[in-house]
């Protein structure tokens, strides 16, 4: 299997804030959710494999090549949809097309129209006149008219009414049917992200906490339930964080194998979604701090 995206140790300090050590990998043919709070490094982990800020240290390859060093030749291959579209907003979308399709020796006119028609997007309406869900379309439409392998994208779905998103989801899945293409996207939106993602990458505080199968995730994080008895100094080792109240205490293990070992049938065991993940992740962060 071969990888899409490669990133190595990557580094980039702002002063108060700090990307540190960033590695994981994308397979061909898959999609991955890039999910952490606001700040947390998603959109200049993105930035810096579009070659639009420098990195300190560290290596991205995209197609098996460095992103800088053969940039014009990778990025034809790529798609890239900001998470609020930034063109000329007075242009029409069949003139911002006019525009845009010279620059790739692949664009290709029937795919722009067949997404524009599938979309119903109006061609010569301004689009200043858009709506946030007809400017992400659009967006869409012309990363994709190219032919692009990779697809990278910064919040999508962001601020989209559940009618949207669901469709933009469901093309997202219908596009990865082939298997050459991939695509990375960023989002707060944790459902999203365990709706269409095969691979999770979870980054906090400028650092991947993991980066892994969707799969792998769910299996070895679970949502633990029980009396305050059962806490000592020992048992909330086996935690990420705990939270206690009158009635008990609840918290996340990422190792379910060895917390059955240790309580057995003496807690209750439920599924973890990614925003109980993030959560108690983020309240072990403010406790180490």
């Amino acid at each position: 299997m071969s990888n899409i995206l490669e990133i190595s140790n990557l580094t980039k300090d702002y002063g108060d804030f700090r990307l540190d050590d960033v590695s994981f990998t994308l397979p061909s043919g898959y999609i991955m959710g890039l999910i952490g709070p606001n700040g947390a490094g998603k959109t200049t982990i993105i930035k810096i494999i579009m070659n639009l800020i420098m990195k300190q240290n560290g290596e991205v390859k995209i197609f098996g090549k460095d992103h800088r060093k053969y940039e014009v030749e990778v990025k034809k291959r790529i798609g890239f949809v900001y998470d609020t579209p930034n063109y000329y907003e007075h242009l029409s979308l069949e003139k911002l097309k006019n525009t845009i399709a010279p620059f790739y020796e692949n664009w290709d006119e029937a795919v722009f129209y067949d997404l524009v028609d599938r979309f119903k997007l109006p061609l010569n309406k301004k689009l200043k006149h858009f709506s946030k869900g007809m400017g992400m379309k659009g967006s869409i439409a012309i990363a994709l008219s190219h032919h692009a392998d990779f697809i990278i994208m910064d919040e999508p779905t962001s601020g989209l009414d559940p009618v949207v998103r669901r469709e933009l989801l469901e093309f997202f899945r219908e596009l990865i049917q082939d298997e050459n293409k991939s695509i990375l996207f960023s989002s707060h939106i944790t459902t999203d992200i365990e709706q269409i993602a095969d691979y999770i990458t979870y980054v906090m505080d400028g650092k991947i906490v993991f980066s892994e199968t969707k799969d792998a995730v769910f299996e070895k994080h679970a949502m633990v339930k029980g009396g305050n008895d059962l806490l000592n100094e020992e048992t909330r080792k086996n935690f990420v964080a705990v939270r206690t109240g009158a009635y008990g205490f609840e918290g996340l293990t990422n190792d379910v194998d060895k917390t059955k070992k240790l309580f057995g049938e003496k807690v209750v065991y439920d599924r973890a979604n990614l925003e109980d993940i993030m959560f108690f992740n983020n309240l072990k962060s403010k406790i180490s701090r």
